[in-house]
């Protein structure tokens, strides 16, 4: 009985022996894969938290130069983050900043790129679109209307669209192309929530152009309203 289990045990061993022999190299390849995966995977998520700790801290003191008031510091300090940390959120946020205090400051020049730079590179959708909001704002009022329309044209989150049809709006107003802005403006009020502000003023707008907002149909002004 005993030698029958050792030949039993016998033929398991070679048949393992040769599994292995076979498959060994291949099943050992495999699983240094895997591993080698893992751990590629979990260096990923350290490389990531650790990029963005440090882009934190660069983010922290890019806020305390725009406090300063120092715009050219301040301009500096958001070109290195953004060779270093480009695709970090907290670089986003950090060029909104500065170009905020570029504008402020009375240099849209300034305000204008870093805004162009954002909208360009940011990952996050809704920074992007602040971006593009804020650019064609200071578009606007270097009357570079057609340059604004193009900025908003694409590139706009949906949570924004209102915003941006609003924005349009006022374009085409200023370009006094009356029937383009009271699309926009109808685009903007349906698109905006009921109780929002913004709705209001885009339907105060409507109205100082004769549309009735609320109809979507334009008031008929008597000659004696007209006065």
């Amino acid at each position: 009985m005993a030698n029958h289990l050792d030949l039993e045990e016998q033929e398991q061993l070679d048949q393992i022996k040769h599994f292995w022999k076979q498959y060994g190299n291949l099943i050992t390849w495999i699983l240094i894969a895997v591993l080698g995966s893992i751990a590629a995977w979990n260096g990923y998520h350290m490389w990531q938290r650790n990029q963005a700790t440090q882009s934190a801290a660069m983010y922290d003191e890019v806020e305390k130069v725009v406090r300063s008031g120092d715009v050219q510091k301040a301009e500096r300090a958001f070109t290195d983050m953004k060779d270093r940390f480009a695709k970090m959120t907290y670089t986003e946020q950090a060029g909104l900043l500065v170009a905020k205090m570029a504008y402020e400051s009375g240099k849209p020049d300034v305000a204008k790129a870093t805004l162009t730079w954002v909208a360009d590179n940011a990952s996050d959708p809704g920074y992007a679109s602040i971006a593009r909001l804020r650019l064609a704002a200071v578009m606007i009022e270097a009357k570079a209307y057609d340059d604004a329309l193009k900025t908003l044209a694409s590139g706009i989150a949906d949570e924004f669209a209102a915003l941006a049809a609003d924005r349009k709006g006022d374009i085409y107003v200023l370009q006094d192309k009356k029937n383009e802005a009271k699309a926009e403006y109808q685009k903007a009020f349906k698109a905006f929530d009921s109780q929002s502000e913004y709705r209001r003023l885009v339907g105060v707008k409507l109205s100082a152009m004769g549309v009735n907002a609320e109809a979507g149909s334009e008031k008929a002004v008597s000659d004696e309203g007209a006065k």
